[in-house]
């Protein structure tokens, strides 16, 4: 069996601490080397808690360790220098969502870096395990061709990365037009866990459409969603020949003969079954269109997701594929940015070839 796959970390907030769970969770597969932590006090905490080496500086880091590349994870406005530094001194990168702040930083690392970066960027939703069984069925054919992707999943770049990918998109300009509504909602739970009474709180809902000419996306999402007991993710493809809404499929065999069937998802630990509590697969029907590869280890589809980045990031780190390049981040957060001016400015407004897709 091969060794575990060594990485450091690069910031020691909220979402550095996925990276560490999955590590602690698949010990064979992962192991952090060093977490840069630059506020001494913090350092301390995060050095008690995880039990890994904390550093002040990247070039600490760096000095350090020995690893086959290192996680991004700070503020947007803070990640385009660490990435370069990261690439100056030759250590492949895999920076969190987005990579910059504005579209004029986007610009400027990409400039300053190259289309040849060894820099992938760690967008985990096309890999959660739900949206990946979806991918699958969207791209075996069995829809025909895919022209409309309804995604109420995920705010901002990540539900714009999955509109893309269900309409097979690449980098090709699109009209955009959106539009903003607040509402009443009971608070739910929090990153700090389940509200301590109940609070009514207004809730933003934004709506956006993405005209590619021959394909339509349209965006759906309000922040509550993420933690909300009561706000549920939703999503529609549809293709010349069938659709997927929700977890329920429908196409057509031939143009005679319809299919439904539904996505499944099978778990180990229920009932009397001793192989321990984990998602196994997904199936479509009869076929297998997601696989588990990081069971029996207890991770929420958000970290099966992260630890599929990872894998990737290894595999590329080490000469293989990229999985969603500097390019493509810069793309999802740029059209991200965009939906923003149309939902503010009520006109729609069109996306223009930027340096990355050039």
């Amino acid at each position: 069996m091969s060794a575990a796959v060594r990485f450091g970390i690069v910031g020691g907030g909220w979402r550095a601490e996925f990276f560490l769970r999955i590590a602690a969770a698949l010990p064979e597969r992962f192991e952090v080397a060093g977490v840069v932590v630059r506020s001494p006090d913090k350092a301390e905490a995060f050095r008690r808690k995880w039990d890994v080496p904390v550093f002040g500086s990247t070039r600490e880091l760096l000095a350090a360790i020995d690893a086959a590349f290192v996680v991004v994870s700070v503020p947007r406005s803070v990640a385009p220098d660490v990435l370069r530094e990261l690439h100056a001194a030759g250590m492949p990168a895999l920076c969190e969502t987005p990579p910059a702040q504005t579209l004029e930083e986007m610009a400027e690392l990409y400039r300053s870096v190259g289309s040849q970066a060894r820099i992938q960027v760690a967008e985990q939703y096309p890999f959660q395990p739900n949206h990946a069984a979806r991918l699958a069925v969207a791209g075996s054919g069995k829809l025909g061709r895919v022209t409309l992707a309804e995604v109420s999943a995920a705010h901002d770049y990540h539900g714009i990365v999955l509109l893309r990918r269900f309409l097979g998109i690449g980098f090709e300009n699109a009209a955009i037009r959106g539009l903003s509504f607040r509402s009443p909602i009971t608070e739910g739970p929090g990153r700090d866990g389940a509200p301590a009474a109940r609070r009514i709180v207004e809730s933003t809902q934004t709506i956006a459409f993405f005209d590619f000419g021959d394909r339509l996306g349209m965006y759906d999402f309000t922040g509550d969603q993420y933690f909300s007991w009561i706000r549920s993710p939703r999503l529609l493809v549809r293709g010349e020949a069938g659709e997927i809404n929700n977890f329920e499929v429908r196409y057509l065999r031939d143009y005679r003969s319809p299919v439904e069937t539904q996505l499944r998802r099978v778990h180990a630990g229920h009932d009397g079954n001793l192989e321990g509590f984990y998602l196994k697969a997904i199936l479509c029907g009869d076929a297998y269109v997601y696989r588990n590869e990081f069971a029996p280890g207890r991770l929420a589809d958000d970290e099966l997701a992260i630890a599929e980045c990872l894998a990737r990031m290894a595999g590329f780190a080490a000469g293989g594929p990229g999985f969603y390049s500097l390019a493509e981040a810069c793309q999802d957060h740029y059209l991200g940015l965009l939906m923003q001016q149309a939902v503010k400015s009520g006109e729609t407004v069109v996306s223009q070839t930027q340096i990355w897709s050039a």
